[in-house]
């Protein structure tokens, strides 16, 4: 059996352009690697959720989150402000 392949989604928000996230980008495999290597790089914070990703994953790129997927949103934005606030304090960038 193949083990699972990796699967990325690149999320954004711009409250002047958008009502709510958008997808910038998503993949599998080399494109998901490069995907997370991409935001290490530009310090995008990067959280991980298996159930998660497989529920973004079936968004097309430039798509908005669902309103009913709002609330899902928020608690990953709070706990991705958690971890940088929690980084800031002892002194490292995410």
């Amino acid at each position: 059996m193949k083990p699972p392949r990796r699967k990325a989604v690149a999320m954004g928000y711009d409250a002047q352009r958008h009502a709510a996230p958008i997808v910038h980008a998503r993949g599998s495999g080399l494109v998901a690697d490069r995907i997370i290597a991409l935001a290490q790089q530009h310090g995008v914070p990067v959280y991980e959720d298996k159930a998660l990703v497989e529920l973004l994953a079936q968004l097309d790129v430039h798509e908005t989150i669902p309103p009913a997927w709002y609330a899902i949103m928020a608690e990953v934005l709070a706990r991705v402000y958690e971890a940088e606030h929690t980084l800031s304090r002892k002194g490292r960038a995410p």
